[in-house]
């Protein structure tokens, strides 16, 4: 079976510094609200999108198993 992950952003926390975008742009886009949005939910697993996490200035970037809900390291 085949790990699937889902990308959450808080939107309440996002203040679209666009590191993301920069980092993993095939996951997320400008909203056009002054924030980020991610372009589909539910990925094949993409380092691209862990190291975007992590660079959030805001930790508004979450990752989980989609499957268990747990967050992925």
């Amino acid at each position: 079976m085949t790990t699937r992950w889902e990308i959450r952003i808080n939107e309440s926390a996002c203040m679209g510094s666009g590191l993301c975008v920069g980092i993993a742009p095939q996951h997320f886009v400008p909203a056009g609200t002054g924030r980020t949005a991610v372009r589909t939910a539910i990925i094949d697993p993409d380092g691209s999108v862990l190291d975007a996490a992590t660079c959030c200035p805001a930790e508004a970037i979450t990752v989980l198993d989609a499957d268990s809900g747990r967050p992925v390291d």
